[in-house]
C-alpha cells in the first residue's frame, strides 16, 4: 500500500480528516440559479461577472485555482493584477448564454496539472496576459458572429502574441491533515522585464447576513506576515506570508454603494482589494486589519523568462519557522508519493498516455465542488431578507422543494456546469473508482439519498431544471463502481449495492409509472440528455400535439432492467430474498425488449426492418403515426441493453433456472425477436440483449461505415449520411430539419452550445465500446463484423471495440506529426513547448477532424479517456 492509499484509509478514521480541505471552491458562483432571485429565471442576466467582485453570494463561493474546507466555511483563492486591467483577476471570465455565439463560455486558459483524491497535492496553473485583458472585445466580437462561425477565442485577441504573459502556478501540498505548504510560481514568458501584483487571499463565505447573525468567524494580523483565521468548526488556523508584503483586510459584504446606490454599513466591503490596488483608494482597506476577508500584497518585478516563487503555509499549529527545510520536504515528498500512487495505478504506460490521464484525473478531483442548495429556503426566502418575487413559488424547481445539498459533489465543469447533473455524474463515478471507490460510492448514494432524491421517486436532473429527465444510468454506475472496487482490492462493498438497489427500485418505478404513457413498455423519457438530436425539443409539448413513443427512452429502460437484475442476482449469491427480484426484472426486460422489436400490423414500431434501424415514432391526435427516420445516437442506444448471465449463476442462486424456465415456457411470445436465455454461447453464457445478433449485424454495418457514424475519433451522434441528405418534417406551415453538423450547432432548438448533431461525446461512445465487449462474451470469436464497413477487413466483437478505444484516445495523442487532434488547427496548443502538454477535456469532439468543443474543461464525463486509456489493452 503506498502512502496516497494509505491516506485513503485513514480518511476513515474521525481523527485523520485527510478531506477536510481540498479543490472545492467553485470556478464561477454567479450566473447560476441558486443565486438568481429574478422574477424570470435570468439567471445569467440576474448576476452576472461585472457584479461578483461586489455582491455577496448566498450558497457558495468561487475563486482562482483554490481551495476551501468541505463546508466551505474559509476559503483560499489567488487574485492577480498585469497593472493594465479594469479589474482585479479574482474569478474566471466567460461569456453568458447569450452573449456567446454558441451559448455560454469561459475565456481564459488554465489547466489543473495535477491532484490527488485527498487533495495531499495539487497543482493549477493560469495563463495570464501582460496586456489588458480584452473583456470587451471578447463580448462585442461573439455577439457578432453568427452560429456559423467558430467561437472568438482569447488567443485569437493576439494578447498572447509574443509569449507577453505570466504562467501562474499554484501548488499545494499537505504536511497533515490541516497543515498546507503554499507555494506559488510566477514566470514571465515574454521577452521584457513586466510587472504583476500577486494577492492570495483568505476569506469566510458569507453566512451571517442571511438570519441576520453577526459573524463568530474574524481574520486578524497577529505579527508580521501572519493571518490568525478563528473559525467555529475547526478552530484556530494561521496563514503564514513569506517576503515582501504588505497585509489587506476589509469584509466580505456586499458593495451596496457602487451596486445599488445605497450607503454601506461599513466602508470595507468585498470588492476592498480591487478599490486598493486598482484605484490606490486607501480607506477601501480597514486600518486595524481585522476582517472576513484578507490577503498578502505582493508586488513583483520580473525579468523576461524569470520566475519568482511566493510560499506561504496555512497550519492549525502555530510556529515561528513555518518555511523550514521540512517545508520544502514536504513538496518533494508529496509529488513522488503521487507520482507513485499514479504508477501503480496504470504501471507502463507510455509518456503521453500518462500525461493524458493523469491530467483527466487532475481535473476530475480539481472539480470536486462544495454545493449547497436549500431549495426550500431559496423558494421562499430568509428572514433577513426580502422576501423573492411570488412567481418563484410555480416557477423553476419549485416542485423540488424538498432538494437540500450541502457537500462535496463531481461537477461537471466548475465554470460552465458548476452544478450536479445526475447522469453526467453517474460517468464521473467510473473514472473516480479507479482511484477512490469510496467517494465515487458516496456521490451515488448521495444522488439518491432522501435529501435529492423527489418523494415521488425521481432523480434530480440538473440545476437548470431538477424536473427535466436524464438517462437512467445509476444502476450501471452502481454495478459498474462495485465491480472496479472488487477487481482492485478483492472483495466488492455488497452494503453499498444493497442500498442502491434498494433506493434505485424506487426511481425505477418512477420510470415505470410516469414515463410509459400507454403502459405497453415504450417509454417516452423527454429530453433524456441529447439536447437538439432530434427534430424537436423532446423536454417540451410537441408543436404537433400527441406524443413520441423514444427508441433511446425505450432502451434506457431495458438497460435499467438488466443493471438491476445484475444487481440482484449478485445479492442473490448470499441472500436468498434477492432471488425474487430478479424474475422481477427478467420480466421487465423480456416486455421492453419485446415491445420495441414487436413487429405487427396494429401499430408503427421502433425496429425499422427494412433500414435495420431503431427510429422515434411520432403519435399524433388523430391516430396517425409517423416514423422518425434520423439516424441517430436515438437508434444505437438499444445496444446498451445488453449483459450475459455467467453459467454459475443458473445453479448458485435458489430457484432461479426454475422460474426462468417457467417464464419462457408460459410467456414464448417474449423471446420473438430477442436475444434471450434460450441459447447457450460462449463459455455456456446466456445473453439478454434487445438486439438480436442479426440486427446487431446490420446496425453495425451503419456504425462502422466511416460516411455514416464511424469517425477518425469515434462514433458520431448522428449520421454523417444527413449532410447531404437532411431528414425533413413539415407541420402547419413550420419546416422541421435534421441534418449532420460535426461542429457546433447552427440551430437554436434547445439553448445554449447544446449538439448532439453530429460530434462525437465520451459518454455514449464508452457504453457502445462496453456493449460490443459484453456482445463479444457471448458471441465470441467467430461473429466477425466489417471493420470500417467496406474495407474488407473482418473483427470479432472485442477487436471492434479496441479499434474504436484508438480512436476515441487519439483524439488527446500526439499523432504522427506531433499534433493533438482535440486542438484542431490552434497553432498555440500544436507548437509552443510550453502549451502543447497541457491537456483540456471538452465537452465534445468535432464529428470528423477530432477538435474539441462546448465546456473546456468537461472532465467529468470526458474523464472516461482516463479508464479507455487504462483498459485499451485489456484481453478477454
Amino acid at each position: 500500500m503506498n502512502a496516497e492509499q494509505q491516506r485513503l484509509e485513514e480518511n476513515r478514521e474521525p481523527d485523520k480528516p485527510w478531506y477536510r480541505w481540498g479543490s472545492y471552491l467553485s470556478d464561477r458562483q454567479w450566473g447560476t440559479v441558486r443565486e438568481d432571485y429574478s422574477p424570470d429565471g435570468s439567471a445569467w442576466e440576474y448576476f452576472p461577472h461585472d457584479r461578483a467582485r461586489s455582491r455577496v453570494y448566498r450558497w457558495g463561493e468561487d475563486g482562482l485555482g483554490g481551495w476551501c474546507d468541505r463546508h466551505s466555511q474559509l476559503c483560499f483563492g489567488l487574485a492577480v493584477w498585469n497593472g493594465r486591467d479594469p479589474i482585479l483577476k479574482e474569478r474566471l471570465f466567460g461569456l453568458t448564454n447569450e452573449q456567446g455565439n454558441h451559448g455560454e463560455d469561459v475565456k481564459e486558459y488554465y489547466f489543473y496539472l495535477d491532484n490527488t483524491p485527498t487533495h495531499s497535492y495539487m497543482r493549477w496553473l493560469y495563463k495570464y496576459p501582460q496586456q489588458e485583458f480584452p473583456y470587451t472585445q471578447l463580448v462585442e466580437e461573439n455577439a457578432h458572429r453568427h452560429k456559423d462561425r467558430p467561437e472568438f477565442e482569447l488567443l485569437d485577441t493576439g494578447v498572447f502574441d509574443d509569449n507577453r504573459y505570466f504562467d501562474v502556478v499554484a501548488e499545494y501540498a499537505k504536511a497533515s491533515t490541516d497543515d498546507i505548504c503554499i507555494r506559488i510560481s510566477i514566470t514571465n514568458r515574454g521577452a521584457e522585464t513586466a510587472n504583476i501584483d500577486v494577492l492570495p487571499t483568505l476569506w469566510f463565505r458569507n453566512t451571517w447576513i442571511w438570519t441576520d447573525n453577526k459573524p463568530q468567524s474574524q481574520l486578524s494580523k497577529v505579527a508580521d506576515g501572519v493571518i490568525k483565521a478563528n473559525t467555529e468548526k475547526y478552530g484556530d488556523y494561521w496563514l503564514f506570508c513569506e517576503g515582501n508584503h504588505r497585509l489587506l483586510f476589509t469584509e466580505n459584504e456586499t458593495n451596496s454603494q457602487r451596486l445599488y446606490g445605497v450607503a454601506n454599513a461599513s466602508p470595507y466591503v468585498k470588492d476592498a482589494f480591487h478599490e486598493y490596488v486598482i484605484h490606490n483608494n486607501q480607506d477601501a482597506v480597514n486600518p486595524n486589519q481585522v476582517g472576513t476577508k484578507a490577503a498578502a500584497w505582493y508586488q513583483l518585478e520580473i525579468g523576461a523568462g524569470q520566475t519568482n516563487v511566493i510560499q506561504l503555509r496555512f497550519t492549525n499549529q502555530y510556529t515561528d519557522t513555518p518555511f523550514n527545510a521540512a517545508f520544502a520536504d514536504t513538496f518533494r515528498q508529496r509529488q513522488t508519493e503521487a507520482d507513485e500512487f499514479y504508477e501503480t495505478l496504470t504501471p507502463g504506460l507510455d509518456e503521453d498516455c500518462r500525461n493524458v490521464q493523469r491530467q483527466a484525473f487532475a481535473g476530475l478531483l480539481w472539480s470536486k465542488q462544495f454545493y449547497y442548495y436549500d431549495v426550500r429556503t431559496w423558494l421562499h426566502g430568509d428572514s433577513a431578507e426580502p422576501t423573492p418575487p411570488s412567481q418563484r413559488l410555480t416557477g423553476r424547481n419549485a416542485q423540488w422543494w424538498t432538494l437540500y445539498t450541502e457537500e462535496i459533489i463531481s461537477m461537471p465543469d466548475k465554470w460552465e456546469y458548476p452544478w450536479f447533473a445526475a447522469w453526467d455524474l453517474a460517468f464521473h463515478c467510473i473514472a473516480l473508482a479507479l482511484i477512490d471507490a469510496n467517494f465515487a460510492k458516496q456521490q451515488l448514494l448521495l444522488l439518491t439519498g432522501d435529501r435529492t432524491m423527489h418523494p415521488n421517486g425521481q432523480l434530480p436532473a440538473y440545476e437548470w431544471a431538477f424536473g427535466d429527465v436524464n438517462p437512467p444510468v445509476q444502476a450501471w454506475a452502481a454495478w459498474r463502481v462495485y465491480k472496479i472496487e472488487q477487481k482492485r482490492v478483492g472483495t466488492g462493498d455488497r452494503k453499498f449495492l444493497e442500498r442502491m438497489f434498494h433506493r434505485l427500485m424506487l426511481y425505477f418505478t418512477w420510470w415505470v409509472n410516469r414515463k410509459d404513457l400507454r403502459g405497453q413498455n415504450l417509454f417516452q423519457g423527454g429530453f433524456l440528455g441529447l439536447d437538439n438530436i432530434g427534430l424537436f425539443d423532446r423536454s417540451k409539448p410537441l408543436p404537433t400535439g400527441g406524443y413520441l413513443e423514444q427508441a433511446d427512452g425505450t432502451a434506457w429502460m431495458g438497460m435499467f432492467s438488466l443493471n438491476m437484475l445484475a444487481i440482484a442476482l449478485e445479492l442473490s449469491r448470499e441472500d436468498e430474498t434477492y432471488s425474487d427480484m430478479t424474475l422481477k426484472f427478467f420480466e421487465h426486460f423480456l416486455y421492453i425488449a419485446n415491445a420495441i422489436n414487436h413487429v405487427g400490423p396494429e401499430k408503427i414500431v421502433l425496429w425499422d426492418e427494412e433500414d435495420g434501424f431503431y427510429y422515434d415514432a411520432l403519435h399524433l391526435p388523430n391516430g396517425e403515426d409517423v416514423r422518425i427516420k434520423v439516424r441517430s445516437m436515438v437508434g444505437l442506444i438499444p445496444l446498451f441493453a445488453v449483459d450475459t448471465m455467467e453459467p454459475d449463476l443458473l445453479e448458485i442462486v435458489p430457484g432461479l433456472k426454475d422460474k426462468i424456465e417457467w417464464f419462457l415456457n408460459n410467456r414464448p411470445e417474449l423471446a420473438t425477436n430477442i436475444a434471450c436465455m434460450t441459447v447457450e454461447g460462449e463459455g455456456a453464457r446466456r445473453l439478454l440483449a434487445i438486439t438480436s445478433p442479426e440486427a446487431l449485424r446490420r446496425i453495425l454495418r451503419r456504425l462502422l461505415d466511416e460516411d455514416e457514424f464511424l469517425s477518425p475519433y469515434g462514433i458520431r451522434s448522428v449520421s454523417r449520411y444527413h449532410q447531404d441528405r437532411p431528414f425533413i418534417f413539415d407541420w402547419d406551415s413550420t419546416r422541421y430539419q435534421v441534418d449532420y453538423e460535426p461542429a457546433e450547432s447552427t440551430s437554436n432548438q434547445f439553448g445554449g452550445n447544446s449538439n448532439w448533431r453530429g460530434p462525437v461525446w465520451f459518454p455514449v461512445n464508452f457504453l457502445l465500446i462496453e456493449s460490443l465487449q459484453k456482445f463479444y462474451h457471448y458471441l465470441g470469436d467467430d461473429f466477425k463484423v466489417e471493420c470500417p464497413t467496406g474495407s474488407g477487413v473482418m473483427l470479432n466483437l472485442w477487436e471492434v471495440a479496441a479499434y474504436l478505444e484508438q480512436r476515441a484516445i487519439a483524439i488527446f495523442l500526439q499523432n504522427q506529426d506531433g499534433q493533438r487532434p482535440v486542438y484542431g488547427g490552434t497553432a498555440k496548443f500544436q507548437q509552443d513547448p510550453h502549451w502543447r502538454d497541457l491537456i483540456l477535456f471538452y465537452e465534445y469532439f468535432h464529428g470528423d477532424n477530432g477538435a474539441g468543443l462546448g465546456a473546456s474543461h468537461q472532465t467529468g464525463w470526458t474523464a472516461l479517456i482516463a479508464k479507455l486509456i487504462q483498459q485499451v489493452n485489456d484481453k478477454p
